[in-house]
């Protein structure tokens, strides 16, 4: 969501000149809040998730399906329906990028016992059910990943076709219509497009099915879109097509810093395996694509850097060769215990590095905060230039919050109660209730085995990038390998000692790391790895769990295991499937409105519970058939 404050945006000309005042008082105000709580410590777990939902509208009679563009309608209406219940409103909900999103989120944070677990399917339900209340018959709220004919001709509702294209238009095929009406949003689409000098490409590849084209070429108006468009490739050349679609967010506070950076390490190599676990976004602007996750769409759609950033022309007005997006994977663990797995180059404002090493601040995090201010802030209000570095941290919100990397690292908010955090970013939204609470509880119980057992997942991140690579691939969880740690039980957090029972490789060698399948990360293999899911069970058995809580702990880890051996499909793998079987479909990559309306309509049903999917998800199995057991499942 980003720093959202209200006010009246400065042009990218003004924004460009007070790029390095932001600069150095943002990083005043990371230092004033290091010193300040740098010490903290003994911070209770509290943590919580964030679905992004679009909203649509059904036309019965045409068979199509529009975005409906008035999340701010539903906001306020959603708004006043929060105040006329108890104060202790039981959800939270903010705008995002596009105007037919909407973000929710509990009303406050989830606690450190294991019952509250069993409270996270029950608040997304309620969260589906409000927005319900407020749409209208033929309208609702979807928890899909990206909206299929997103760019395509009337994809909106009100229709606003583009215009004939002209050399300022930002797009050939979305309109500002589709962008929320907070500032914020607008302006970062604008300048993005200044800062880099020219539109956004946004290149993915072209599923080739019996009847498509080949070689697949399309034409378009304007010559810079012909040029930057690939060939057996589907184009895209606006920020709407990555920010305008939905993912799954969780947020976690850690007891102190150290706590936070150690978990914000090991979570980093598991971004590319819930990547592909979660996988839900195989179609583009109205064809099948060939990748099965929406992250590098996302990359291209705000990349805002300069030819000579990304090194198509030498260094002349640029400061930095810069070899990722805003938008990508992260480029250093932040733990003495992974700076030596920190393999990739970390391109740093060395100004930026000297400010904080002199502040006190070790050069693990001070290099981490200087990789974050290689970029220009793009949204500047008129009325936040002027602050109190003591008490306000707007200029380092300004660039934290639009580095938008698998893992954040999130410092506390000045005069607040918040502690250190961290935010796990990869993981795509579902269907369904139950499967976000599914991948949420489960990704929940991994920060709490890898706190308990001081596991360390840690590999060169060259070695994650890679994963990530093939993370997006198609049917990534059943086809791809992914570098994997053989033996997590050394111990990632040198103050912690490690209590975990057989987490080790049974036949260790001198490699730290090998390439695995999903199913054995997740499910173990005998001699290979003892298998995420066997670890989180042998942790449950030594807590106390009620039965309600273990009977849904056991259907969210029944769901990712199957998904994880190939049992159950993938919501992307589902996707295809439904297009390919589709009467309509032609074998040619195209989904056509008809295709888009039958699926929508299908997916709306799953969500809202009216139909079942057991291609998805198995029937939940209810406490009276589970074994008898005190602590815990032990049947995973």
């Amino acid at each position: 969501m980003g720093l959202l404050v209200e006010g009246v945006p400065l042009s990218w000309e003004q924004t460009k000149e007070l790029a390095e005042y932001v600069h150095f008082h943002g990083i005043q105000q990371f230092i004033n809040i290091y010193n300040r709580l740098k010490d903290r410590q003994r911070d209770v777990l509290k943590w919580g998730d964030e679905v992004e939902y679009m909203l649509l509208k059904f036309d019965h009679v045409e068979k199509k399906v529009h975005l409906l563009a008035r999340s701010e309608f539903v906001l306020r209406d959603l708004k006043l329906l929060g105040e006329k219940q108890d104060p202790d409103h039981r959800m939270m909900w903010q705008p995002e990028f596009g105007r037919h999103m909407i973000e929710g989120m509990p009303g406050r944070p989830y606690g450190g016992t294991m019952a509250d677990l069993n409270t996270v399917e029950a608040n997304m339900r309620l969260r589906r059910e409000e927005v319900l209340s407020v749409l209208q018959e033929d309208e609702t709220v979807s928890s899909i990943t990206v909206f299929p004919r997103f760019g395509c001709p009337g994809f909106t509702w009100p229709i606003s076709e583009v215009p004939a294209a002209n050399p300022d238009a930002l797009s050939l095929f979305v309109t500002s219509n589709i962008v929320n009406t907070h500032p914020r949003f607008g302006t970062l689409r604008k300048n993005i497009k200044y800062r880099r000098g020219e539109k956004v490409a946004i290149n993915v590849p072209i599923f080739r099915d019996k009847n498509t084209p080949s070689p697949f070429v399309e034409l378009f108006s304007d010559e810079a879109s012909s040029r930057a468009a690939l060939p057996d490739h589907i184009y895209m050349d606006d920020m709407g097509f990555g920010m305008g679609s939905s993912c799954l967010q969780l947020t976690f506070q850690a007891c102190s810093i150290s706590e936070a950076r150690y978990l914000y390490d090991q979570l980093a190599p598991l971004c590319p395996i819930m990547m592909a676990l979660s996988a839900a976004s195989p179609l583009y602007r109205g064809y099948v694509s060939d990748i099965d996750c929406r992250w590098s769409v996302i990359a291209a759609s705000v990349d805002d850097r300069t030819r000579e950033e990304r090194g198509l022309e030498p260094l002349k007005n640029c400061k930095f060769r810069i070899h990722k997006s805003r938008y990508d994977s992260i480029d250093s663990y932040l733990s003495t215990f992974g700076e030596k797995y920190n393999d990739l180059e970390l391109v740093k404002d060395e100004k930026l590095y000297e400010q904080l090493l002199q502040a006190g601040i070790d050069h693990l995090l001070a290099q981490h905060i200087a990789h974050l201010f290689i970029r220009d802030p793009l949204v500047i209000y008129s009325e936040r230039i002027e602050m109190d570095d003591e008490q306000e941290s707007d200029h380092f919100e300004n660039i934290q919050s639009t580095n938008w990397q698998t893992m954040r690292f999130k410092p506390p908010p000045p005069n607040t109660t918040i502690g250190w955090r961290v935010e796990f970013r990869p993981t795509e939204v579902q269907l369904t209730d139950f499967e976000n609470s599914a991948y949420v509880v489960f990704v929940v119980l991994l920060t709490r085995v890898i706190l308990s057992y001081n596991l360390n997942f840690l590999i060169p991140l060259s070695k994650v990038d890679e994963n990530l690579k093939s993370a997006q691939k198609r049917d990534a969880v059943r086809q791809s390998k992914f570098y994997f740690r053989k033996d997590i039980g050394t111990g990632g957090n040198p103050e912690l000692s490690c209590c975990c029972p057989n987490v080790n490789n049974a036949d260790s060698d001198n490699e730290e790391f090998t390439l695995m399948s999903i199913d054995t990360i997740i499910n173990g293999k005998e001699g290979v790895f003892a298998g995420l899911i066997p670890i989180i069970n042998s942790y449950l058995e030594n807590m106390y769990v009620d039965v309600e809580t273990r009977c849904s702990i056991f259907n969210y880890l029944r769901l990712i295991r199957k998904r994880a051996s190939g049992e159950l499909k993938t919501t992307s793998c589902w996707i295809r499937n439904f297009v390919a079987a589709h009467p309509d479909y032609k074998q040619d990559s195209v989904v056509s409105d008809h295709i888009n309306y039958d699926l929508l309509i299908r997916c709306d049903r799953i969500s809202r519970g009216l139909e079942d999917c057991p291609e998805l998800f198995d029937k939940p199995i209810n406490k009276s058939k589970l074994p008898t057991q005190p602590n815990g499942p032990k049947c995973l």
